[in-house]
């Protein structure tokens, strides 16, 4: 039987190398379809936790997870022999930056070695890590060519970007995916393997168009956030409310799209991809500039953060050094435990440094590890939260605004408070800074 009948009658078997934020929603997903799914991951703790039916992220629910793994659709695994009985392979590792901002792409090609070694005909192997263009062809096309298997007749190779949102509450089959592969035939018949599970399958012409469409998604992101958050430097000089503004430039029904401030720009996309573009682009003799720009203001953010808090206490003659201050909220979005480049592992680690005595409390995070030149390694844990909790604190930073709370009663029953979110709505109390 030929690839496509095997996708199209769902008999291939699909191995998702990476087990985590993307690989893990993508198994349940596919292995709900119809698919045998194998989930590879280094991790022996994961494995084991996936075999048992216990979800480590909180887009997967531990009754998902057994449905799939009693129908017999799913199984976890260290061992990459499998690929060899695998007819589609997907590779959802992690692609960070290096303290300098450079592409790390190590995790990419020690999945590709691995898959090198089974390497067959007819398989279809997909990219979804998110990388700068060239990547699929430049590295992976290569290595996978040094088996004598010719592409697009005897295996395929396609690069479709994953949009996964930690937290949105859209069903995985109705994410739009964008797919783009090596040669015509690759891309078709990646789109043919996501059409089986996913309502929406947009073909562009190559992998380097899919790989700079993901990036491009992020970078609109990234330089829009980093502009507001400009505007609300500037507006806090000029005692100017940002959210307000906001509020009233969104009555425009044409021509706007709101962005929001925030203490840092969070995840694990918005902060980190368009950099790869930044580092692809000086090959070309090219300076990303608004990209470097909206780097540098997203990095001043946790900065600010703390000067608002050190303004406010000043007003009310209190030195930061030695006043208590809880943190209200660690992940960098609000309902969902992701800390991923959260602006609170900086906040903390500032306010810590300038000897304030610092608490967090977060529902969703119970414990945190902060890693400081200065400081070095500290682990804190979230605090009981209760209304009293809150009078014995100074002050208190909002810096991620949970759902399921009053926000009016958090403005009542602190001494202080900056709210970073605009979490309380009303403007009439005097001991808040937003």
């Amino acid at each position: 039987m030929d690839l496509k009948n095997k996708i199209t009658e769902k008999k291939a078997n699909v191995a998702i190398i990476g087990m985590g934020y993307v690989g893990l929603p993508h198994a349940l997903g596919i292995s709900k379809a119809g698919f045998r799914v194998f989930g590879i991951d280094i991790l022996q703790k994961r494995v084991d936790s996936l075999n048992k039916g216990v979800s480590y992220i909180g887009d997967v629910k531990d009754s998902d997870l057994e449905g799939i793994l009693k129908g017999g659709n799913f199984k976890a695994s260290t061992d990459f022999e499998l690929l060899k009985d695998c007819d589609v392979v997907m590779i959802c590792v992690p692609t960070p930056l290096d303290k300098n901002k450079i592409p790390d792409i190590s995790y990419i090609r020690k999945s590709v070695a691995e898959i090198k070694k089974y390497l067959h005909k007819n398989q279809l192997i997909v990219l979804e890590s998110t990388t700068y263009p060239g990547t699929t062809e430049e590295v992976l096309l290569p290595l996978l060519e040094e088996t004598g298997l010719k592409i697009g007749k005897d295996f395929h190779l396609v690069f479709a970007p994953e949009r996964i949102d930690p937290g949105n509450k859209m069903p995985f089959s109705e994410i739009p995916k964008v797919v783009g592969g090596i040669t015509k035939n690759c891309g078709e018949i990646g789109a043919l393997f996501y059409s089986q599970f996913l309502k929406k399958v947009h073909l562009v012409s190559s992998a380097k168009t899919a790989e700079m469409t993901k990036i491009l998604e992020n970078t609109f992101r990234l330089i829009n956030i980093s502009m507001i958050n400009e505007l609300a430097l500037l507006c806090g000089k000029m005692r100017i409310d940002i959210w307000e503004v906001i509020e009233a430039a969104k009555t425009k029904p044409y021509g706007f799209m709101p962005f929001y401030p925030s203490s840092k720009v969070g995840g694990h996309c918005i902060p980190l991809d368009p950099f790869y573009l930044s580092w692809k682009a000086r090959e070309y003799g090219f300076w990303a500039k608004f990209i470097e720009l909206a780097g540098e203001i997203n990095e001043q953010m946790p900065h600010y953060t703390v000067t608002k808090v050190n303004y406010l206490l000043n007003q009310n003659k209190k030195p930061i050094n030695g006043s208590k201050i809880l943190v209200w909220g660690v992940s960098y979005k609000k309902d969902i435990g992701d800390t991923r480049e959260s602006a609170a592992y900086d906040v903390l680690s500032i306010l810590i440094k300038k000897k304030a005595e610092v608490d967090y409390f977060d529902p969703y995070v119970k414990e945190i590890k902060l890693e400081d030149r200065v400081l070095g390694e500290k682990t804190l844990k979230s605090i009981e939260y209760s209304p009293e909790a809150l009078k014995k604190y100074d002050l208190v930073l909002i810096l991620t605004d949970h759902s399921g709370f009053n926000y009016e009663d958090i403005a009542k029953n602190a001494n202080l408070v900056v709210d970073t979110r605009n979490a309380i709505k009303s403007r009439d109390y005097k001991n808040v800074l937003w």
